[in-house]
């Protein structure tokens, strides 16, 4: 009787430890993160695995740009995609005109407890096309321009407030790039003329301060915004042109310059910010830094940017369970709420609350340029828009030519504009 009992009590145990197993939901990742952001993800998903016993994510980091966006489309298409993916929301347009995307209903979100409110609208609304949502944002990431205090203090360009100051308005924008030289700065503005997406993120920033919209009802640069656009990459060339910055420049480079002292002043993304800190930890820097929001060169302040955002594939043949997703929900309401961690990346949190955290509002550089989330402008919602997108492709064809003074910027705007509406039409 008691070996009868002992086998049904360690068969009770056996059934139970299966049943927790089995209770225990799989949840396959997949990102484009390397870097600063990648080892600071790989830290989260960590976190998140041991604070989630019964929810395990297991993580595949692929190639950013085109190689992760035809992958996914073409494992979705099959039902091999993930349950879960990070997702750049400038590219939504095209995800869900090819069907990779799947919707993430109101009620879904609802009883995940994620809610619009805690995020601002510009941002969230970018996660939506035609007013459905097919993403969460996670983060806001934009360019910056990160500036050599020691040289800006030498030419009186430095406030005691350890900003900037008299560079808002092209004219007086430009006449502190030639106090700068004229005070024998070598490389008073860095940017990366050799790179369309670079670029490209100056310049729809700038657009974006004169109300210029790149892609409105179907048209590109429509009526009297084709010149606006002529204007705009004129003063971009002119940087070039007058020796305030050095022409065809990689992106490595461009940031060499910065951090070897050459340069004054450097556009770039917030994602640079880990670089810049960590050299500057190790003594490797020689100067002091800062990061703040592009100048006003125009009517009003606005700043390219764009999201990592979390979706969910359209695996065909291959619905999501509701077990699934209601754990793919858990994974994202949890990295938003973990979402300070990510802005020592450099971005700013998408999740509100995060964002306005008193630890957050001690975080610097961030806490000075996240003034920027207000008057961000995201890429045009379009299938010809984002990452890796024919806009880019554009830009490093023809804008990169004018900014560097080999081409005509009113034939580089004219070429780019006639190409992309072809691509439209």
């Amino acid at each position: 009787m008691r070996g009868l009992m002992t086998k049904a009590l360690a068969t009770a145990a056996l059934l139970a430890l299966t049943m927790g197993a089995q209770a225990k939901e799989t949840v396959v990742w997949w990102d484009f993160l390397g870097g600063g952001d990648g080892v600071r993800m790989k830290a989260l998903l960590e976190k998140f695995n041991k604070e989630n016993p019964d929810i395990e994510i297991q993580a595949t980091t692929l190639e950013w740009g085109v190689p992760f966006y035809t992958k996914v489309q073409t494992s979705a298409a099959v039902g091999e995609g993930p349950d879960i993916m990070t997702y750049h929301l400038s590219r939504l347009p095209l995800g869900v005109s090819t069907g990779t995307l799947r919707e993430i209903t109101p009620d879904e979100l609802k009883a995940a407890g994620i809610d619009a409110k805690n995020f601002t609208p510009a941002n969230w609304e970018a996660a939506q096309v035609d007013g459905k949502q097919y993403a969460v944002p996670f983060d806001i990431h934009s360019v910056v321009l990160y500036y050599n205090k020691d040289l800006l203090k030498k030419s009186g360009l430095l406030g005691d407030d350890g900003l900037p100051k008299g560079l808002d308005g092209v004219e007086n924008f430009n006449a502190a790039l030639k106090k700068l030289k004229d005070d024998g700065v070598e490389v008073p503005l860095s940017t990366h003329t050799a790179a369309g997406d670079s670029q490209w993120r100056i310049f729809y920033s700038l657009l974006g301060q004169q109300d210029v919209p790149f892609l409105k009802d179907g048209k590109v640069l429509d009526g009297g915004d084709e010149q606006k656009a002529v204007d705009t990459l004129k003063e971009m060339a002119s940087w070039v042109a007058d020796g305030y910055t050095p022409a065809n420049v990689e992106y490595p480079a461009s940031i060499a310059l910065f951090t070897s002292g050459k340069a004054a002043m450097h556009i770039n993304g917030v994602w640079e910010v880990p670089t810049f800190t960590d050299l500057a930890k190790d003594g490797k820097l020689g100067f002091e830094w800062g990061a703040v929001r592009i100048p006003v060169l125009y009517n009003h302040p606005a700043t390219w940017a764009d999201s990592h955002s979390f979706a969910i594939p359209n695996n065909k043949g291959k619905e999501i369970s509701p077990e699934k997703l209601k754990a793919v929900l858990t994974v994202i309401d949890w990295m938003n709420k973990n979402s300070l961690f990510w802005a020592t990346a450099g971005h700013l949190p998408a999740y509100l609350p995060a964002r306005d955290s008193e630890e957050f509002k001690t975080m610097q550089p961030n806490a000075t340029y996240a003034v920027l989330a207000d008057t961000a402008v995201f890429d045009p919602s379009s299938t010809i828009a984002g990452v890796a997108s024919p806009i880019y492709e554009g830009m490093q064809n023809y804008f990169v030519p004018a900014v560097n003074g080999q081409l005509d910027p009113e034939e580089a705007v004219k070429s780019l504009k006639d190409e992309l509406q072809g691509l439209i039409e």
